[in-house]
């Protein structure tokens, strides 16, 4: 069978085999050398400069599990590999409160050099990633998520090194009063938290942080369309929720009207009127003292509207309208010849419109049982009011991993070094080839408390023996190392937990990211080179066989 023939272009490059592993490798650890001083309390900052010497932020670096569990910010090490070969860019981020990923693919190095297909690496990984999985469960903790006092020493001591701690207990307070309005009970168990559709975070300059609030309802940058003719209060409003417009249908492309007389255009006009007027009947039939609608709303409706006592608003945002109906009991209609009475929110206690600095806010608040809410955060900057929104994004997700699966693990590396004498344990009793990658693998989750010690200045060696003598069996599941000291303690004592949520994803995704890495065997990467003008146009594409598909000098160009 003759051998496929690879036509390349020259400028571009192909690697293959060992090399392709090595260079994934060594630029995860690279990257992971970076990272790995911003863990724990004790963590150091990092700064990049662009070319032209200015500062680069490099906060939002940390942001890979926050998709999944929101626990992606500063004192959390993540592990990104930006592995560029000229055009081709491979970009893989493993999300961790560790350099795990990174130790992970560090400790395959010495299998690949042995010649151990990547595969064989790979299933005894995710077998040891089922046993370690495994022995969270067993050492999870329940928790009653309606005691409000475990609950915020839990949410304060995932953000107390953060700007806010100085706070003391605000950012906490408005994270979990917010996370259990939201929260949908789904039966069997089962709660529903979606911090990002029903909690909006509206920030306005001015006034102290301690003004900051949670409304039980919903507040938008809005005012009354005629605030001269239609009320800015109403207490206990029946609310209509519009997706359509309440004006005069456009016609589609060109629309050509043919007058022949001069009645003809009071006709054509009394048409729209009376089509408004339709609208406007169909919809005051229910009683109405609020219509909101997400498109425009004529100056003839806004005319019947006001003259019926009913406040509008028009063209609001479909995330807004979504967050109306979920605190107030509303259904958003398309049609007005649709509405029903159980479309009709009777929930809100208050309809307002206050205005605040230099604008507007409409306010549905005290509402009965909302299923969606506004955190109102006041400050004296917009740079402060930014600091505070992301450290509050990280005290909801705190709260929402705890409410959606109440249950606790062990800080301060306790927990990855019970793993980690567990597995070393399980690796006796592995057959075949496989037991070498499961015991590194097991080796590799010491890089959490190694690293913490690292951070804090002390003994790495000697704390690390300590631990891991304490840890001989798989017992004293709650010893771990304080990250302000680097004393060993009890971390249930001091209250240095983890949301199982958290540890679950972060062994997940750090184990499945160096698998994924290290079955990449081949890459063909290039960069275009611009030519300069008069410069000789480019040669020929040369024609590489199978035989010399290994080959790794590049291709002359």
């Amino acid at each position: 069978m003759q051998a496929p023939v690879l036509v390349l272009k020259d400028s571009l490059k192909r690697e293959s085999g060992t090399k392709v592993h090595h260079g994934n490798i060594q630029a995860s650890k690279a990257v992971a050398d970076i990272i790995r001083t911003t863990l724990g309390p004790r963590s150091m900052l990092k700064m990049l400069l662009d070319a032209s010497g200015g500062i680069v932020s490099m906060i939002e670096l940390s942001r890979t599990q926050d998709e999944e569990v929101g626990d992606g910010t500063t004192s959390v090490i993540v592990t990104t590999v930006v592995y560029v070969y000229m055009n081709f860019a491979l970009c893989l981020t493993f999300g961790m409160k560790s350099g795990v990923a990174g130790e992970m693919l560090h400790v395959a190095e010495a299998f690949i050099d042995k010649h151990y297909h990547p595969t064989v690496i790979c299933r005894a990984y995710n077998k040891a990633l089922e046993d370690a999985i495994a022995v969270l469960d067993k050492i999870a903790m329940d928790i009653d998520v309606k005691d409000r006092a475990t609950m915020l020493g839990l949410v304060k001591s995932c953000i107390g090194t953060k700007f806010t701690s100085q706070f003391g207990d605000l950012i906490a307070d408005l994270a979990l009063d917010a996370t259990t309005i939201v929260g949908v009970d789904l039966g069997q168990g089962l709660r529903e938290v979606d911090i990002k559709k029903y909690i909006k975070v509206e920030k306005v300059p001015g006034g102290q942080l301690e003004d900051s609030m949670v409304l039980k309802g919903v507040m938008f940058n809005k005012d009354v369309i005629a605030p001269g003719k239609m009320r800015r209060k109403i207490v206990n409003p029946r609310i209509i929720l519009l997706d359509c417009p309440l004006e005069y249908k456009k016609g589609e492309n060109q629309t050509n009207a043919e007058l022949l007389k001069e009645e003809d255009w009071g006709v054509l006009l009394k048409l729209e009127e009376e089509y408004i007027e339709s609208l406007c009947v169909q919809i005051l039939k229910f009683k109405p003292d609020v219509v909101i609608t997400e498109k425009g709303l004529s100056d003839l409706a806004c005319h019947y509207l006001s003259k019926a006592g009913v406040s509008a608003i028009r063209r609001l945002r479909k995330t807004d309208n979504n967050r109306i109906a979920k605190a107030c009991g509303a259904v958003i209609v398309n049609r007005p010849d649709e509405l029903q009475e159980s479309d009709v929110g009777t929930g809100a206690g208050l309809f307002e419109v206050k205005k605040i600095g230099d604008e507007f806010f409409a306010f549905i608040v005290d509402c009965k049982d909302p299923k969606a809410c506004t955190i109102l955060l006041r400050g004296p900057s917009k740079d402060l009011l930014n600091e505070v929104e992301r450290n509050l994004q990280d005290a909801m997700s705190v709260a929402r991993n705890i409410l959606k699966n109440p249950k606790l693990v062990p800080g301060g590396g306790a927990t990855e070094l019970t793993v980690s004498a567990t597995l070393k344990q399980k690796s006796s009793s592995v057959d075949g080839i496989e037991k070498w990658p499961y015991e590194a693998a097991a080796i590799a989750f010491e890089a959490i408390p190694r690293t913490l010690a690292q951070n804090c200045g002390v003994n790495v060696i000697r704390t690390m023996t300590a631990l891991q003598g304490k840890h001989a069996n798989g017992e004293n599941a709650w010893i771990g190392i304080d990250g302000n000291t680097g004393a060993i303690t009890d971390v249930k004592e001091k209250k240095i937990w983890d949301a199982y949520n958290v540890k679950a994803q972060t062994f997940k995704t750090a184990i499945e990211s160096a698998c994924l890495l290290l079955r990449i065997d081949d890459i063909v990467s290039g960069i275009k080179k611009k030519q300069p003008p008069g410069s000789k146009a480019p040669s020929k594409p040369q024609v590489e066989t199978e035989g010399d598909a290994d080959n790794e000098q590049m291709i002359p160009e």
